[in-house]
Parts: C-alpha cells; sequence; structure tokens
C-alpha cells in the first residue's frame, strides 16, 4: 500500500481504502471458496500466528467453538511479547499479532503497514494488570521504586508504559523513572521470581495474577485500573497487503474472535475455563494448565472487541510525552478499523 494511502492527503486514507474493502468482503458469503485465477482469491483458508505458554489466546478458543468457520488457524511457535507479535505481523511471518495498543502506534509511526482490525484484551475490575510485591517488602510508594528492579512480559509493553504513566502522574522526573529497572520476564515464571528476590516488583495480570494472589503472600502495589480505568487495552492487526488480498477471512477472524469474546461473557466461568483447559491439555506442547483455573475475563471494555479513539490515544499521547514518536505524526482514526466487525452495526463503532 503506497504512502498516499497510509497517510491521507490527495489519496483516499487506508482507513477508507480498508472501509471499502469490507464493504466488498460483506457481500461474499464467509464460506466463499478461495479458489479461482490467482490474484481474484478473495480469502486463505489458512492463518498463521504465534501462542502463549500456559495460555489460550482468543483466536484459539474462537477455533475451537468452530466459530471461525473454515478459517484455520497454524501455530508456528510461542511469544512472550505483545510487540514482538505485531512485528512479526508486519514483517510477515504471521499473519496476525496481537499486541498493546501503544505498541501498534508506535510500529504503525515506524511506517509499518499494519491496522488493528479488533481489540482482544483490556483491563475491568476482574482484569487488569497490577504491580506487586511480597506482603513484607518495604516499597510503598511511588518513590520506592526508584533503584528496583521490576519484572514484566516484554520491555516497550503494556506494563512499562503503565509504569511510567504511573510515575509521571505521581511526581517522578524523567530521571528518577530511568533509575527505575524494568526487567523482561516470561510470564509464567515471574511470580517465582519475586518470590526468590530476583525481582523487587512484578507486572502480572489475567490468570498469572490470580494465581499469585491466590497462592498468597503478595500484595498490589498499584494497578491501571486505579487511575485509567475500564478500556481495552490491545488489539488483534493485520498487514495492510494481507487484508487487500484476503478481505472475506479478516472480515471471517474478526467475526468469529468477536463472537467468542461475547460467547465468553455468556457463559459460566467455569465453562468457559474448562475448554480453555481441554484446548490447552489437547495440543501437545507440554503445558501445565493449573494457571487457565484462575482466568475471569478477557477485559475487554466494548461489545464484541468494538475499539474506539481512546483506547489509542492515551498511547500516542503518551509516546509524543516521553518523545518516542513525533507530536501530530500520528492520526488516531488511521490505527485502527471496525468496519470487519459485526457488532459495530456497520457503521465503524464511532
Amino acid at each position: 500500500m503506497t504512502s498516499t494511502a497510509r497517510t491521507g492527503g490527495t489519496g483516499t486514507t487506508r482507513r477508507r481504502f480498508i472501509s471499502t474493502l469490507a464493504v466488498a468482503a460483506a457481500a461474499v458469503p464467509v464460506t466463499a471458496a478461495c479458489g479461482g485465477a490467482a490474484g481474484s482469491a478473495r480469502r486463505t483458508s489458512t492463518l498463521r500466528y504465534q501462542g502463549w505458554t500456559g495460555q489460550v489466546t482468543l483466536p484459539e478458543l474462537a477455533a475451537d467453538l468452530g466459530h471461525l468457520g473454515d478459517v484455520r488457524l497454524k501455530w508456528i511457535g510461542n511469544t512472550i511479547s505483545g510487540p514482538q507479535d505485531v512485528q512479526s505481523a508486519a514483517t510477515g511471518q504471521v499473519d496476525f499479532g496481537g499486541a498493546f495498543n501503544g505498541a501498534v502506534v508506535k510500529l504503525q509511526e515506524a511506517g509499518a503497514p499494519i491496522t488493528a482490525v479488533i481489540g482482544y484484551y483490556g483491563t475491568d475490575e476482574l482484569s487488569y494488570n497490577g504491580f506487586f510485591v511480597l506482603a513484607d517488602s518495604p516499597i510503598r510508594s511511588p518513590r520506592d521504586l526508584i533503584g528496583k528492579k521490576v519484572g514484566m512480559n516484554t520491555l516497550g509493553g503494556h506494563s512499562q508504559a503503565v509504569q511510567d504513566l504511573y510515575l509521571r502522574r505521581n511526581g517522578l522526573s524523567g530521571g528518577d523513572i530511568a533509575k527505575v529497572e524494568a526487567l523482561a520476564v516470561p510470564p509464567v515464571t515471574m511470580e517465582q521470581s519475586l518470590r526468590q528476590g530476583q525481582l523487587d516488583v512484578a507486572a502480572l495480570n489475567g490468570i498469572f495474577r490470580d494465581k499469585a494472589i491466590a497462592s498468597g503472600g503478595v500484595r498490589t502495589l498499584f494497578k491501571d485500573l486505579d487511575f485509567l480505568g475500564e478500556f481495552t487495552a490491545g488489539s488483534y492487526v493485520f498487514r495492510d497487503d494481507f487484508v487487500e488480498r484476503n478481505p472475506d477471512t479478516v472480515r471471517a477472524f474478526t467475526a468469529g474472535v468477536a463472537r467468542t469474546i461475547e460467547w465468553s461473557r455468556e457463559r459460566p466461568r467455569a465453562e468457559v475455563v474448562d475448554r480453555m483447559t481441554k484446548i490447552l491439555r489437547s495440543r501437545g506442547r507440554n503445558e501445565n494448565a493449573d494457571a487457565l483455573r484462575h482466568w475471569k475475563s478477557w477485559g475487554v471494555a466494548g461489545a464484541g472487541g468494538v475499539m474506539t479513539d481512546r483506547e489509542f490515544d492515551t498511547w500516542r499521547a503518551w509516546l509524543e510525552d516521553v518523545g518516542q514518536i513525533k507530536k501530530g505524526e500520528v492520526k488516531v482514526a488511521d490505527l485502527y478499523t471496525n468496519e470487519f466487525n459485526p457488532y459495530a452495526g456497520g457503521k465503524g463503532g464511532r
């Protein structure tokens, strides 16, 4: 896709281009075949992706429930980093990736031809990003973090952004914030690293957070919900040229994940956990399913993962403030589209 199509100007905007593709895709049944001459296909039957050890992702659950129709997922390995996952999508190593929306903003500002199509995780009363210390830790205030080691699943992702916002809003200078040492630690070993004293603070969310709380001996220092409220924090992205070639596939994927978000809200928690546990045990990757017992919610704010400007604008403004992107370079409307999501009612969710 040309730079004109991405940034506007004399050509059509990328959002309008993708909207046109979505409207065209909507006219073709989701079960349409991919036969015909090369170049005329509107879908691919297989989507390559990365998983997460000890977890079941929304697309994996959607596939197991049959919500993706005839679209199949092909697992190519695991990741512990959202930014790495969307970068893999941007470079074509996988067909879609998911990450914290700040990473999506930063990658697009750097010129990556990607577009977010659906939100997949977020913050609510049941699912939030918490920063934990041991129960007897002397760390009590933001200033106590200076010189301390904070573990998080990846650098440059949700946890580091939340930590930085927390410290800035509590009056720490850039120099003081730089003295807080952020370390990348796999989620499956984060709690153990905290309890063994290798970390002073551990950023935990989802099933790993709830498992640590259930085990006792830790307390919450702060959490994103306290000062950011409820919001969708991350989204799945596709390359723009993939969307151009396979709009029906993107539509089937988005609709299937959206339906699965709502299925998870409507079903008893025990049923969702049981389903995910069976998926994890059946795939034969030598994983421990114990943490899945603590799943409570995806934390997605919008119905079916419909996205809003606010969910990207918070991080755009933060990235500008810390100097990681240039002011005015990123237009939020170019970052995402709700056009493929049936829960947007055909209005882009705006």
